[in-house]
C-alpha cells in the first residue's frame, strides 16, 4: 500500500476493484465523498481495500428493485481513492473517498468475495486523470447565474468568496454532487462525456426543478 498514491492515467489503475453499489451516490474524479460502512460484506472490502491499491468503484444499481441482494448496476462508475478512515466502534466505519476516473463495468469475476468486483476499463476517460480538462469550454457565468436563482428560491446560503476561487472543474463536479437531483439525474451528470457537457446539463436539471418546484428534481427519477 502507498501512501499519497497518484494514477496518470488507465494504465497505472488496477484491472479489478471492489464495487460499492449505491443508490443516488455520485463520486467525480478529485472530488471527496464520505460514506458510512456497516454491513459485513461492505466492512470486509474495506478492509481488503485498505490493505491492496484503497480503491472503491462507486456505482448506481439501475435496477428498481433496490432491496435486492445482487441488483443490475449501470454501466458505468467512479473510482475513488480511501483518503480517511475512522472506526466508530459500534461497527460502523466512516471514509472519505476522492474521486480518480470513471470506468466502464467490462465484467464482474465469479464471486470469491462477499462483495462484488469490477473487471474496470477507465480507457475511455483518460481525460479524466488530468485536472482541469475541458475547463475553458465550461460557461461559468451561465452556470453561476443559475446557481444563484438556485439559492434564492430555496434560501441556500452559498459563501460566494470560495465559490469564485474554485477552478472551474472543481464548481462543475462539486455542485453535480451538491445536486438533490434523483438517481437517474445523477447519472446521466456522470456519463456526461466531458466538463462542457456536465455542467449545461446541471444548468438544465437545475431550471427544471425550479421551474416545476422545489421538490421537482427529485420526482423525475
Amino acid at each position: 500500500m502507498k501512501l499519497n498514491r497518484t494514477y496518470a492515467g488507465p494504465a497505472d489503475m488496477p484491472a479489478t476493484i471492489p464495487l460499492f453499489p449505491l443508490e443516488g451516490a455520485l463520486l467525480l474524479p478529485r472530488r471527496p465523498i464520505q460514506l458510512t460502512v456497516f454491513e459485513p460484506c461492505y466492512l470486509e472490502m474495506l478492509d481488503d481495500a485498505l490493505s491492496g491499491e484503497r480503491l472503491v468503484g462507486i456505482i448506481q444499481p439501475s435496477s428498481a428493485d433496490g432491496a435486492a441482494r445482487a441488483p443490475e448496476l449501470y454501466p458505468l462508475g467512479c473510482a475513488g481513492r480511501i483518503v480517511q478512515y475512522a472506526e466508530i466502534g459500534d461497527g460502523r466505519c466512516f471514509l472519505t473517498l476522492m474521486g480518480v476516473a470513471r470506468f466502464h463495468l467490462a465484467a464482474e469475476p465469479p464471486g470469491v468475495t462477499p462483495y462484488r468486483i469490477a473487471v474496470a476499463d477507465y480507457a475511455p476517460f483518460a481525460e479524466d486523470f488530468t485536472e482541469g480538462a475541458g475547463e475553458a469550454a465550461v460557461d461559468r457565468e451561465g452556470l453561476l447565474s443559475t446557481l444563484r436563482r438556485f439559492a434564492e428560491v430555496n434560501e441556500v446560503k452559498i459563501v460566494w468568496s470560495d465559490i469564485k476561487k474554485a477552478s472551474n472543474e472543481a464548481l462543475v463536479n462539486g455542485l453535480s454532487m451538491l445536486s438533490p437531483c434523483g438517481p437517474r439525474e445523477k447519472q446521466a451528470l456522470l456519463e456526461a462525456p466531458d466538463l462542457k457537457s456536465r455542467a449545461e446539463m446541471l444548468v438544465a436539471i437545475t431550471t427544471i426543478g425550479l421551474v416545476r418546484g422545489d421538490d421537482a428534481a427529485t420526482q423525475l427519477h
